[in-house]
C-alpha cells in the first residue's frame, strides 16, 4: 500500500455501517470514545434500510438493548406521526414492522445523539492483507479509498471493529474463517450438510448430509405495494432471460411447489404475486416481499453467489446488478408474459415498486440480502446444540458469559437452483429452536488482537442460520462497541477482558443476557436474576420474583453460590429479594471472568 496521509484517527473504528456496526459505534460512544465509521454506499443501515422490515425475531423481549431501543422508536414514529389508532400502528406490529426509509430514518436518528461518532459514506473496505497494518498479531490501522475520489485513506485506530456481512477486514487482517456448509458427522447438527426439505414439512430423497463449498443464496427484500397511488410498475429490465422463469408456467398449472401436500397455502396473495414473493404487511400498504419459501423459483438466485464472500467489489457490483435484473425479470414475467393465466397476471399486476423508497436507486434497494458471508473461527464455536433444548421444552446451554440472549428458528436459503426430479431445494430449511444465550467468545478472532466481529461471527453454517438475524446482530454489536470501551479503560486486549463488567455494563444498558418470560429489562431485581440464571439457578423460564422463597430453593442457591450471611427465607422475602442479596454477595466475592 502506498504511502497516504493519516486522515483519521478515533478510539473505535468500524468497518460497515450495517446494523451491528451502527449499534457497535453508538455503545462505544456512549461510554465516551471516539468512533469512525465507515460506509461503502451513501447510506447506513444495511438491510434494515433495504427492505428488511419484518424484523426476524421468534420470541420478542429475547433480545434487548439498541435493538429494543430501535424498536421502541419504530413505533413512536408511527404514533407520533400517525395516530395511536391508526392503521400505521397498527400494521407496524409494535415497532417491529416497518418501511425502509423509516428504519433509515429511526438508524440516523440514534446515531446523530452520539456526536463522538464520525459517519464517512463511499469509504471502501478491500479485503486485502495489504490494507491492514499490524504491529505483531493487533491491528494498528487499515486503508480505505474514498470512492468519490478515489483518494487512499489510512484510518488508524486503538481497537477495530468488522461490522460487514462478509467480514471483509477480518479475513484481511488474518483471522481464520469457514464459508462451507459442514458435514452433519462433523458435529451431528442437524440440517447440516446437503439436504431436501419439504417447506413445513420433513426430509426428501437425496438427503445426504455431506458438506460441500455450497453458500445459501441472497436476494433483495423488496417493499412492494399495491397502492395506485404510490406504485411504480415494473419494467421489463435490459438484461431479461425468459428461460429462467418458465418453470412456472408448468408449476402453476400443475399446482407444484415445495411446500407439504395438501397444507393450507402459506401466504397472502397465494394466487398472485405470493406464489414467488412471501409477503409480509408494512405501514402504508407496503410489504417486505421475500424470496417464496415454498416456491421452486422465487426472489433468490442459487449458485451464482457462492463466490460473493470472498470476492472483490467490483464482482460484487456486478453480481447485485445481475440480480436486480433477474429479479425484476422474475416480477415482469409474471405480470406480462402471455403463457401465464390471465387471471394470475392481473393479480400480480396489481403490485409495483414503491414510489417513496429509494428515490435515487429507481425505487429499488440498494444493497444485496447478504445472509451469510465468511463465518470466523473464534474462541467460541457456535453450532445448532447452542440454540437447541437440552431437554424436551427446557433451555439450550446456558453460557455463562452470554452477551446477548436471542431466539429464532435455524433456517437456512436454498444453496442450488432447482433440479430435475426434486420436489424442493438443496439448503433450505427449518429447524425450531429455543431462546438460547450467545457466548462473548464468537465475535473474538483466534489470530488477530485488537478486532471484534459481531457480524461474520464463529458458527457453523447451521448455528449461523440463527445468528445471522438483525436482532442477534445488533446485541452483538452493541457488546462489540462496549468491550472496545472497557478494553481500552482497562489498557488490555479484547481478549482479556473482564466478560463479567462487560455484562453488566451491558444490563444496566437494557440488554437481555438470558431470557425470562417474567422479567424484563428495568425489573427491581434484574441485574441478579440476569447473571444468576447465567449460572444455573433458574433453570426455567420463569423467574417467579415476586413469589416467597422456599426454604428448599433458599438452601439450594446459597449452597451454588457459596455465599455467606444470606437473607433467610421465610412469607415476607421474595425469590427476587433473596437472589439480589445473593447476587451482592456472590459480586463481592467474584474474580474477574474472561474467555
Amino acid at each position: 500500500m502506498p504511502n497516504s496521509p493519516v486522515l483519521h484517527q478515533a478510539d473505535v473504528v468500524i468497518v460497515s455501517a450495517t446494523p451491528a456496526g451502527i449499534t457497535a459505534a453508538i455503545a462505544a460512544a456512549r461510554e465516551g470514545r471516539s468512533v469512525l465509521l465507515l460506509e461503502r454506499t451513501a447510506h447506513i443501515g444495511g438491510l434494515i434500510a433495504n427492505g428488511l422490515g419484518a424484523t426476524d425475531i421468534a420470541t420478542r423481549g429475547a433480545t434487548g438493548g439498541l435493538f429494543a431501543e430501535f424498536v421502541r422508536r419504530i413505533l413512536g414514529h408511527y404514533r407520533e406521526t400517525y395516530g395511536e389508532d391508526s392503521l400505521q400502528v397498527r400494521d407496524c406490529s409494535e415497532g417491529y414492522h416497518f418501511e425502509p426509509s423509516v428504519g433509515e430514518k429511526v438508524l440516523l436518528g440514534m446515531l446523530a445523539e452520539h456526536p463522538r461518532v464520525k459517519v464517512l459514506l463511499y469509504r471502501q473496505f478491500d479485503a486485502m492483507p495489504e490494507n491492514v497494518t499490524k504491529d505483531g498479531a493487533r491491528i494498528t490501522e487499515i486503508h480505505i479509498v474514498n470512492r468519490e475520489t478515489q483518494a487512499t485513506e489510512t484510518c488508524k485506530g486503538h481497537i477495530f471493529i468488522d461490522g460487514s456481512y462478509e467480514g471483509d477486514l477480518a479475513a484481511a487482517a488474518g483471522a481464520s474463517y469457514r464459508l462451507d456448509r459442514e458435514d452433519q458427522r462433523e458435529f451431528n447438527e442437524p440440517m447440516a450438510g446437503q439436504l431436501y426439505q419439504m417447506w413445513s414439512g420433513g426430509l426428501n430423497p437425496g438427503t445426504t448430509g455431506r458438506g460441500d463449498n455450497a453458500i445459501q443464496a441472497y436476494n433483495y427484500r423488496l417493499p412492494l405495494t399495491n397502492v395506485a397511488a404510490n406504485r411504480v410498475p415494473v419494467d421489463r429490465p435490459a438484461d431479461y432471460r425468459r428461460e429462467e422463469y418458465v418453470s412456472l408456467i408448468d408449476d402453476l398449472r400443475l399446482n407444484r411447489h415445495a411446500g407439504v401436500p395438501g397444507a393450507k397455502r402459506w401466504e397472502m396473495e397465494w394466487e398472485g404475486i405470493g406464489r414467488i414473493t412471501n409477503m409480509v404487511a408494512v405501514p402504508n400498504g407496503k410489504t417486505d416481499a421475500n424470496n417464496q419459501h415454498a416456491a421452486l423459483i422465487s426472489t433468490d438466485l442459487p449458485e451464482e453467489n457462492w463466490p460473493w464472500p470472498t470476492a472483490n467489489w467490483s464482482w460484487r457490483d456486478r453480481f447485485a446488478q445481475r440480480l436486480r435484473d433477474y429479479v425484476l425479470g422474475l416480477l415482469w414475467f409474471c405480470q406480462n408474459d402471455s403463457e401465464l393465466p390471465e387471471e394470475f397476471r392481473r393479480r400480480c399486476s396489481e403490485w409495483g415498486l414503491s414510489r417513496d423508497e429509494y428515490t435515487d436507486n429507481s425505487h429499488f434497494p440498494r444493497q444485496v440480502y447478504v445472509r451469510e458471508g465468511r463465518r470466523i473461527v473464534g474462541q467460541h464455536l457456535f453450532t445448532a446444540h447452542d440454540a437447541l433444548p437440552v431437554v424436551k421444552d427446557g433451555r439450550p446451554p446456558v453460557h455463562v458469559d452470554s452477551i446477548t440472549a436471542s431466539h429464532y428458528a435455524l433456517d437456512s436459503h436454498a444453496v442450488r437452483k432447482r433440479e430435475p426430479d426434486r420436489l424442493s431445494l438443496d439448503g433450505f430449511f427449518s429447524h425450531p429452536s429455543a431462546p438460547y444465550t450467545v457466548p462473548y467468545g464468537v465475535m473474538v478472532p483466534k489470530e488477530v488482537e485488537g478486532l471484534l466481529v459481531p457480524t461474520a461471527a464463529s458458527a457453523t453454517h447451521v448455528g449461523f442460520s440463527t445468528l445471522r438475524m438483525e436482532p442477534c446482530w445488533m446485541a452483538l454489536g452493541e457488546a462489540a462497541g462496549t468491550a472496545a470501551s472497557l478494553a481500552l479503560t482497562q489498557d488490555i486486549s479484547v481478549r482479556q477482558l473482564d466478560v463479567m463488567a462487560l455484562q453488566r455494563t451491558l444490563l444496566k444498558h437494557g440488554a437481555v443476557l438470558f431470557y425470562l418470560h417474567d422479567a424484563a429489562p428495568g425489573h427491581p431485581n434484574y441485574e441478579a436474576l440476569q447473571m444468576l440464571g447465567l449460572r444455573g439457578l433458574l433453570p426455567e423460564w420463569e423467574a417467579r420474583a415476586g413469589e416467597s422463597v422456599t426454604d428448599t430453593d433458599a438452601k439450594k442457591w446459597s449452597e451454588s453460590t457459596a455465599a455467606k450471611d444470606v437473607l433467610p427465607a421465610g412469607p415476607k422475602v421474595t425469590r427476587g429479594e433473596f437472589l439480589d442479596h445473593l447476587w451482592k454477595k456472590t459480586l463481592a466475592s467474584t474474580t474477574r471472568t474472561c474467555i
